[in-house]
């Protein structure tokens, strides 16, 4: 949509006037009264048509309000962009709207620091484990004081007989590869899993992006992740 100032008005005024005005002045002198309205009706319809075609033009205003539209949307998807990496790199949570804390919380996945680590939590990020039904190994990559999830998972998840479970300490685990599970990553309650001591050997194609090596007990978090668990 063309924006017009009043330098930019005073210039399409002239630029419209130029040609008219030469070949008004050109034939003007030389006629009678009768020719001199004629010259002149053409010239002011001849300046109102251009005027109209450039500026009352509806679908050029909508081609411009189209494109005005598209801007807006990719500096606000930017925007977003630039926000979201913050809260990933800073281990911070910056509120986009209300619901924010809901969209990016869910199974142990938010990147608010866990300070100070309560005493209940028995497990800690890094540590391999087993699942004491299932027989799955795997590796602690998260972890919250108590389930947080969309409240459909938790229906399925937990029948009236076991609503209690809701309310402890939930892991998420990266599943060892090796064992042929089929799942790639789990969200379990603290009373299914065991801790399985110098078990190196896990083997996932995102340990790298969570871990950068073993000590002997447990995998090491890289920065960023140490940042979200500093205690562990």
């Amino acid at each position: 949509m063309p924006h017009i100032n009043a330098a930019a008005a005073l210039q399409i005024c002239v630029l419209l006037s130029a040609l008219p005005a030469q070949y008004f002045i050109s034939q003007w002198y030389g006629t009678d009264s009768a020719q001199r309205i004629q010259i002149t009706e053409r010239l002011i319809i001849a300046s109102w048509s251009s005027f109209t075609k450039s500026y009352l033009n509806r679908d050029a205003w909508a081609d411009c309000l189209k494109l005005w539209l598209s801007r807006t949307s990719m500096c606000l998807n930017v925007g977003l962009l630039i926000l979201h990496f913050r809260n990933w790199y800073y281990g911070g949570k910056t509120k986009i709207g209300d619901n924010e804390a809901e969209t990016h919380s869910y199974f142990a996945e938010s990147t608010h620091v866990r300070s100070p680590k309560p005493e209940y939590i028995q497990f800690s990020v890094g540590q391999v484990i087993v699942h004491k039904r299932f027989g799955y190994s795997g590796v602690i990559v998260g972890w919250d004081v108590k389930a947080k999830a969309p409240e459909e998972w938790l229906q399925h998840k937990y029948p009236p007989e076991k609503q209690d479970l809701k309310d402890t300490p939930h892991y998420r685990i990266l599943i060892n590869k090796a064992n042929g599970f089929g799942k790639s990553t789990a969200y379990i309650p603290e009373e299914e899993l065991t801790i399985i001591m110098g078990l190196e050997v896990v083997h996932h194609p995102d340990m790298k992006a969570y871990f950068s090596g073993y000590d002997g007990s447990k995998y090491i978090m890289q920065p960023w992740l140490k940042k979200i668990y500093p205690h562990d």
